[in-house]
């Protein structure tokens, strides 16, 4: 039997550039599932993305989302990209057992946690503030290469991976911190700036209005001190003051202890993050 693809319409790019198009996946002719293909909004146009595969469950347990997945890579190499990323639900076993065969890894996952009613307390030795215009400017610099060398270290050209830092930046910081629904905030201890946290408007989860922590860092010197939670915390006081009820964020792999902080602090995995190179 043979398992193809098949088109259910034309090509379609919007106005960012980003190219997609649905499938039919067939055997020998029969429709038996479907998938959706693109390049990646801010990774461009050399990073594809599965972004849905699903095969009938009548028509599963036969090796057609294995091909079906092959079929998909095949044609994002036909568009010129170099690598594929897509996103399995924590509880997809069978999925997430076809991207480990298929040599998928995991470059990060998303998590997210239901904010209580009330806001939490910060320990004692510790207050927040708002980020100040003056102290913007030196922290968007280091932010943006930040998050260009997380990308970097995972694979991604150097170009690319700072042309995303700057893309994502700019598209959640469209008015700097008068952005609306923007929160950046410094945690201070006895006088000392320590970290800095940034919260925005997002769905943690589809469809659900809630926050979302786009960056956390304690300062060289002061991390493992108990800084990092007092960030966390004071997120969510940010959050909850600004009447969300669930926030999310996006951990890296590789980030043990960042992870284990989250998972203490009754964030759950929403989603596995994974990635291959097209070769």
């Amino acid at each position: 039997m043979t398992t193809t693809l098949r088109p259910t319409g034309p090509l379609q790019r919007d106005e960012r550039g980003v190219q997609s198009r649905s499938y039919e996946v067939c055997v020998n002719g029969r429709p038996v599932g479907r998938t959706e293909l693109s390049t990646h909004p801010t990774l461009g146009p050399k990073a594809g993305a599965i972004r849905m595969l699903r095969i009938d469950r009548p028509d599963r347990r036969r090796g057609r989302g294995t091909v079906a997945a092959l079929a998909a890579e095949e044609v994002l190499r036909g568009w010129g990209c170099t690598q594929v990323l897509t996103s399995i639900a924590p509880d997809a076993t069978a999925a997430q057992r076809l991207a480990t065969a298929l040599g998928y890894t995991e470059r990060g996952r998303s998590m997210t946690k239901a904010l209580p009613e009330q806001p939490p307390e910060l320990p004692a030795h510790v207050v927040g503030r708002p980020m100040t215009e003056a102290e913007y400017g030196p922290w968007l610099a280091q932010a943006v290469d930040a998050y260009a060398q997380e990308w970097i270290s995972r694979g991604v050209p150097r170009e690319e991976a700072l042309a995303k830092s700057e893309a994502d930046h700019r598209e959640n910081l469209p008015e700097g911190l008068a952005t609306p629904g923007v929160f950046i905030h410094v945690l201070v201890h006895d006088g000392e700036t320590v970290g800095h946290v940034w919260v925005g408007p997002r769905e943690p989860r589809f469809q659900e209005r809630g926050a979302f922590v786009y960056d956390v860092e304690v300062v060289e010197g002061r991390r493992g001190q108990g800084h990092g939670r007092s960030l966390m915390l004071l997120a969510e006081r940010v959050a909850t003051g600004a009447g969300m009820r669930r926030i999310g964020l996006h951990v890296f792999a590789g980030n043990t202890p960042a992870l284990g902080l989250y998972e203490s602090l009754g964030y759950e995995t929403t989603a596995f993050n994974l990635f291959k190179p097209l070769l």
